[in-house]
């Protein structure tokens, strides 16, 4: 069975407390621990050791970032997470530089991850509504994807040499939720992802 790292990376407002983040980090924990994964949890704004988090990037088997989408991207303290993560795992740990060599400087950008054994899924809630993309009728996403929205979260995932499983995505959390519906679906959507992965030669 895999292991799996789970990264709330919620920022916490007196408007949005973070409690559905919350609740889907505890469902991942709960349904993929009952399918036989071992799993582990960092909440972002309650703190985190940068070197601790490395380590954690190469204990785990799949990586699941769950966050809020704030202002079309992850929120400050996740970023901040990440930056310091990330930039602490350039050693050689989670990238050996950006891939590029002294004898090709111009070829091969981002290239350089060391991560290459290992998954990544994005969980996000929005407050858009689903019908907001992809649909070329809506003026402001103009027809693009949840993952079109998310292309930068994908290629810092890409950087690390991670590979992608599907997204989950939550829509319309503030103004018109459906919470239960949610979380049966985001059950399906583990049990479907971590099934498949098991068949997946390392």
């Amino acid at each position: 069975m895999s292991k799996i790292l789970i990264v709330n990376g919620t920022q916490p407002y007196e408007f949005a407390p973070g409690q559905l983040n919350a609740s889907l980090t505890e469902h991942a924990r709960n349904t993929l621990t009952a399918m036989g994964h071992e799993v582990r949890v960092t909440t972002v704004a309650e703190g985190y050791d940068a070197n601790a988090e490395v380590k954690a990037h190469l204990w785990a088997d799949a990586i699941i970032m769950q966050f809020p989408v704030n202002w079309m991207g992850v929120p400050w303290v996740f970023k901040k997470y990440m930056d310091e993560v990330y930039t602490a795992g350039m050693d050689g740990r989670l990238s050996t530089g950006d891939g590029r060599t002294a004898d090709a400087p111009k070829a091969n950008y981002g290239m350089g991850g060391a991560l290459s054994d290992k998954t990544y899924m994005l969980s996000v809630t929005f407050n858009a509504p689903k019908e907001a993309f992809d649909d070329v009728t809506e003026p402001f996403f103009a027809g693009d994807s949840v993952d079109d929205l998310l292309r930068p979260i994908h290629l810092t995932a890409k950087f690390l040499n991670l590979k992608p499983l599907p997204t989950f995505a939550a829509f319309d959390v503030m103004k018109n939720p459906d919470i239960e519906t949610d979380f049966v679906r985001f059950k399906l959507h583990l049990k479907t992802a971590f099934t498949e992965v098991e068949h997946v030669p390392a």
